[in-house]
C-alpha cells in the first residue's frame, strides 16, 4: 500500500517515525514548511516534497483543524482512502471525491520527545467495512491498542484529552511560574509530579485526590490566597478548589 503523509508538524513528524520503526513504507511527506520536511525526510528516510503529491492508496492528513479542509482538497485522486488525525473533526470535514475516514492517535506529540508507540491508542473510523479493516490493520503494526470510533465517542475523547493532558500541563506550567518567581528550582515537584501521575494507574482520580481543598481546610487555604500576587494565578487557584470542593461536597 502506498501511503502519503500530508503535514510537518509533530502528528505528522511522530507519525512518518512510527511508521518507519514497523518497517511500514512512506512513499512521501507533503506539505508546505520544506524545512520541517525536510528535517522529518532525513530522520525517517522518506521523500518529501512540496510541489508535486505523489500517487497513493492513502493519504494521511495530520495538519492543524483549522486547515484540514483546506489540504484535503489538494487531493485529487478518486480511487484512494484519505484520513485524517483529528479527534475533534468528523471525517466528513475531508473535501474530495474519495473514502473518507479517521485515523485518530491518542497522544500529546512533540518532536523532540520519543515516544514508545505500542502504548498510544488509535481510534479508527472509515465508510465501508474494507477500509476500516485497512486502518486498523496499519495501525496494529504500530500501536498495541487499537479500536473503533464514530465521531460522536471520539469528539468525548478529545474533549476529556483537553481535560486530562493540556490543562494538566497549563497548570504545570503556572506553577513553574510561581516557583521561578521564588527562585526554586522547578525540579523539586517532578517526583511529586511522577507519583501523582502514576498513582492514577492505580486508584480511582476521585479517590486518589489530596490537599487543602478535599480537607476543607480554610487556614491553608486562606494563606495560599494571600501569597498569590498575580491575579490569573488566584483566579485559577480559587476555581479549582471550588470545583473539588464541589466534587466532594464540602
Amino acid at each position: 500500500m502506498r501511503i502519503v503523509i500530508l503535514g510537518s508538524g509533530n502528528v505528522a513528524f511522530h507519525l512518518a517515525q512510527a511508521f518507519s520503526e514497523n518497517k511500514i513504507g512512506v512513499s512521501q511527506i507533503f506539505g508546505r514548511n520544506g524545512k520541517a520536511l525536510k528535517e522529518i525526510s532525513e530522520h525517517c528516510n522518506i521523500p518529501y516534497s512540496t510541489d508535486e503529491m505523489m500517487d497513493a492508496d492513502l493519504y494521511i492528513i495530520a495538519v492543524k483543524d483549522d486547515v484540514t479542509a483546506e489540504i484535503s482538497r489538494k487531493i485529487i485522486k478518486e480511487d484512494c482512502l484519505v484520513a485524517h488525525t483529528s479527534g475533534s473533526l468528523p471525517k466528513e470535514i475531508l473535501e474530495g471525491n474519495y473514502r473518507k475516514a479517521s485515523f485518530y492517535p491518542l497522544q500529546t506529540f512533540s518532536k523532540s520527545k520519543k515516544l514508545n508507540y505500542a502504548e498510544i491508542p488509535f481510534f479508527v473510523e472509515a465508510e465501508n467495512q474494507e477500509d476500516q479493516e485497512v486502518l486498523k490493520n496499519l495501525a496494529s503494526q504500530v500501536s498495541e491498542n487499537v479500536m473503533d470510533s464514530d465521531y460522536e465517542k471520539r469528539k468525548y475523547i478529545h474533549l476529556t484529552a483537553v481535560f486530562a493532558c493540556n490543562f494538566v500541563n497549563h497548570l504545570f506550567a503556572r506553577a513553574k511560574e510561581i516557583s521561578d518567581g521564588q527562585q526554586i528550582p522547578f525540579s523539586y515537584f517532578l517526583p511529586l509530579i511522577d507519583e501523582t501521575v502514576q498513582k492514577i494507574h492505580e486508584i480511582d482520580p476521585k479517590s486518589a485526590q489530596t490537599g487543602p481543598a478535599v480537607r476543607n481546610d480554610e487556614r491553608v487555604l486562606q494563606l495560599h490566597e494571600d501569597l498569590i500576587t498575580s491575579k490569573e494565578h488566584l483566579k485559577i487557584y480559587k476555581t479549582v478548589n471550588d470545583s473539588i470542593k464541589k466534587m466532594y461536597e464540602l
